[in-house]
């Protein structure tokens, strides 16, 4: 099946669209993240749907060009690096937010203010560098 670069190229737009508002509240005091719930409340939701189009894209590309069905939200991210989409290391790196997107939305009543900082302040490129693979992956393919 061809790979629909309309619905990839979308949610590109969203991950960047999403990374500007992440990106304003990732300059916010530390005390003010962890005591204002909008701020925190804000930077859970844009980080679990930015994770959500990391890995839809994962799942279409994966879906399109018929490999290994994954089981798991980490497995979509490595089977984009064992089959080059992205590199393997940036794959293995990545494949953590899988997790944190499980903690994002079935720990809820356990989510962590300072742990959704950290991954503020830590982890943004990921998914610029993660929109860059994908970005140059299907320019290998024209």
């Amino acid at each position: 099946m061809k790979i629909d670069e309309t619905v990839i190229n979308a949610r590109i737009y969203k991950i960047q669209e999403y990374l500007k508002i992440l990106k304003e509240l990732k300059l916010e005091r530390r005390e003010n993240f962890l005591t204002d719930y909008r701020i925190h409340g804000l930077a859970e939701r844009y980080l679990h749907l930015t994770i959500e189009c990391v890995l839809d894209i994962g799942n279409h590309l994966i879906s399109r060009l018929e490999y290994e069905k994954p089981e798991t939200y980490q497995e979509i991210l490595l089977i984009l690096g064992k089959n080059s989409i992205i590199p393997k290391e940036f794959a293995k790196k990545i494949a953590k937010m899988a997790g944190f997107r499980n903690i994002l939305i079935h720990n809820y009543l356990e989510i962590n203010e300072r742990l959704v900082f950290e991954y503020l302040q830590n982890n943004l490129s990921d998914f610029e560098d993660f929109n860059k693979y994908i970005i140059e992956y299907l320019k290998r393919l024209k």
